[in-house]
């Protein structure tokens, strides 16, 4: 019996993916999404979140954005589900299963995702099919049951009844048709933006995309745009949007976890204090020298690798809306 069943795979992934589905639990719970500019601690903070148990936390950036992946995919009720399915997929997954998973290419240390897509694509059909009149929300709870169903060696999955699910996606907010499809879609839903000091943010993004960011004026003013598209989701969506500080989330973490805790109606967790993939240490993914498993306290100093002249421009283009958008912010001092 033992060498027939080693030797039959076809049967055996047969066997795996029939208990996979009897077994399936639905996830029904709203988005938490983490998005504003890129290298402002999204990442991080989605990290601090992985492994909490009253959260699903999306192991990589959600990247369900269709047509392209900045933009919140409109669908059709009167397509397919097959035809959801392919729009909300992440191909990502792909070569994350081939290769692994890790934040830099320069890292050494690479992360196992075991993960199904044939698997998830039957979950996600499996769902809609037991809704008599299926909704646009019906449509992502059934991708986000499907998602982390076949995502096989997650650890968090029966930690915990979940309340959230988090995930980040960099300038996603950036743009208000995303926002105001996201909240109709979760009006149950959080959004959560950090604000990085610019002075330290244009070394980092600088470096990162050189190409994007290839002088201090064109960076800054996709700074500014992005703090302009936060004040005006706050405004808009009131309570449903915190805004932190990237320097209270390095330097204050656990004040800042706390907050964040709150926020959402979860318990604190001192997981919630480390950077993490599926509840093992993970490195910064940072422009600079990769260092240990932990908060990098150097990203407060980046400001120190620029010229007088980029820190003076720095300041001028960005003094009035900085304070603007830090007055909005969650303050943890008087």
């Amino acid at each position: 019996m033992l060498t027939s069943t080693l030797t039959d795979r076809q049967s055996e992934y047969q066997n795996l993916m029939a208990s996979c589905l009897k077994h399936a639990w639905p996830i029904t719970a709203p988005l938490v999404l983490i998005s504003q500019i890129q290298r402002s601690g999204g990442s991080m903070l989605s990290q601090l979140f992985d492994g909490h148990p009253e959260v699903h936390a999306h192991p990589h950036e959600l990247k369900i954005g269709y047509p392209k992946k900045l933009a919140w995919p409109k669908l059709d009720l009167s397509e397919k589900p097959e035809k959801w399915f392919l729009l909300l997929f992440e191909d990502i997954v792909l070569t994350h299963i081939k290769e692994g998973y890790k934040k830099l290419k320069k890292e050494e240390i690479t992360h196992p995702l075991a993960f199904l897509p044939d698997l998830q694509q039957q979950l996600f059909l499996n769902h809609l099919k037991s809704i008599d009149q299926v909704r646009l929300r019906d449509i992502y709870d059934a991708y986000m049951t499907s998602y982390f169903g076949a995502w096989l060696n997650n650890s968090n999955f029966h930690r915990g009844v979940k309340k959230f699910v988090v995930g980040f996606t960099p300038r996603f907010a950036m743009r208000r048709e995303n926002m105001t499809g996201f909240f109709e879609i979760y009006p149950d839903g959080k959004l959560i933006s950090i604000i990085r000091d610019p002075k330290n943010w244009y070394p980092s993004a600088m470096r990162h995309k050189p190409n994007v960011y290839p002088n201090v004026a064109t960076a800054i003013d996709q700074w500014l745009a992005s703090v302009h598209a936060t004040l005006w989701n706050q405004e808009t969506f009131g309570e449903r949007v915190c805004i932190i500080r990237f320097e209270d989330l390095i330097g204050e973490t656990e004040t800042v976890m706390r907050h964040l805790s709150d926020f959402l109606g979860i318990e604190f967790d001192p997981i919630l204090l480390k950077p993490t993939f599926n509840r093992s240490p993970i490195r910064a993914n940072t422009s600079f020298d990769i260092e240990k498993e932990k908060i990098v306290a150097s990203t407060l100093y980046r400001y120190q690798t620029l010229s007088p002249t980029e820190l003076e421009t720095i300041i001028s283009m960005t003094a009035e809306a900085y304070e603007l958008v830090l007055s909005k912010a969650a303050r943890f001092h008087p």
